[in-house]
């Protein structure tokens, strides 16, 4: 779910597994473990950047994606409504 929520919060920019990591304050190897299915679903993208370096972003064509976009925001407005 952390992993999920950061990809939420900014579904229009593309991050690094180490972007992800040092956000949520998990290691690199839980991000790394949970981001996989996340890929493999389709509700993740991920793009080489360099010889390395993997790009991941909420892929917004994804229908599994838009459904868990629609409920971590209507999760939001029940807490702020609470």
């Amino acid at each position: 779910m952390t992993v999920l929520k950061n990809l939420i919060e900014r579904q229009n920019e593309p991050t690094y597994l180490s972007g992800i990591a040092e956000e949520t304050g998990l290691s690199h190897a839980s991000v790394s473990r949970v981001i996989t299915p996340l890929v493999g679903s389709g509700v993740v993208t991920e793009k080489p950047f360099g010889k390395q370096t993997r790009i991941f972003q909420l892929n917004m064509e994804s229908e599994a994606a838009k459904l868990i976009v629609d409920f971590y925001k209507k999760i939001n407005q029940t807490e702020i409504e609470a």
